[in-house]
């Protein structure tokens, strides 16, 4: 097994010593959302002993930077995660927003290093699990091969059957609609919540201009769909939000992440 100490070195900020005697796989309430959702008792006691947990990640902490080794995945405990590259004019694209339940890192498994950099936006806390480990259990576990497979085809689903043109008023209709869908998963209120990434950062994602973003939004409550204040957004007519979205909707019931949105960058309304 990894000693403790390397693992979660190689999680870049996470340096403090992992404790031992937190929740376990089989009590937490996230469960049904990570990588033992579908194993049985025997199997998931045995998948904790591989499982360190961090202490509390701060707000900027990166846990993965772009070249970093790839030697284990993090699976998010509390919090929130942003994950982005720097292009060749220096400049920042998010790619994606990771909640509780979700894995980061699996990109990382054709090149051995890390292609992108993964910073928390709020106070965090991971599960960092040694990769060798996870494919060795993988081999005997079914299960849990089928959930390494499905979380790495949900990628593939995203990149080449749901990459369109889509226009701004859509792709913010689906983007709120999939943070109802995953907020609903772990329990929380799919009426209203709270945005741990910024406007710029969600403009950013999205391959809109902030302003872009906020004449939608402000569209969007002018026709009393949603309501904004400052980081809360209160869900008002979720059908009407539905509709703006349409058809690319479809993709979302059994997606557990973001990363099924379009990549293709859009025009501007």
């Amino acid at each position: 097994m990894m000693n403790n100490d390397l693992l979660m070195h190689d999680l870049r900020d996470c340096k403090r010593e992992p404790s031992r005697s937190q929740v376990a796989c089989s009590q937490c309430s996230l469960s049904t959302l990570c990588l033992p959702s579908r194993l049985s008792e025997e199997e998931t006691n045995r998948f904790e002993q591989i499982v360190y947990r961090s202490q509390p990640i701060q707000a900027g902490e990166h846990i993965f930077r772009s070249g970093d080794k790839f030697s284990s995945v993090a699976a998010v405990r509390a919090g929130c995660f942003k994950s982005y590259v720097i292009d060749h004019e220096g400049q920042e694209q998010v790619l994606a927003f990771h909640l509780p339940g979700e894995v980061i890192g699996l990109d990382a498994i054709h090149t051995n290093r890390h292609m992108v950099n993964v910073v928390a936006l709020d106070t965090s806390t991971v599960c960092a699990l040694p990769f060798n480990s996870v494919l060795e259990m993988a081999r005997s576990m079914p299960d849990l091969q089928y959930e390494l497979l499905r979380m790495m085809s949900e990628r593939i689903f995203a990149l080449e059957t749901m990459a369109g043109d889509l226009s701004a008023d859509e792709r913010i209709a689906l983007f709120l609609l999939s943070l109802i869908k995953r907020f609903g998963r772990r329990g929380y209120s799919e009426k209203e919540f709270i945005l741990a990434m910024s406007r710029r950062d969600i403009a950013n994602h999205l391959r809109l201009a902030p302003e872009t973003v906020s004449r939608v939004l402000s569209r969007f409550q002018q026709r009393e769909i949603i309501a904004v204040n400052r980081q809360q957004v209160r869900i008002l007519n979720p059908g009407a939000l539905s509709e703006v979205a349409g058809h690319w909707q479809d993709g979302l019931e059994n997606c557990r992440t973001d990363s099924w949105l379009p990549v293709q960058k859009l025009a501007e309304c």
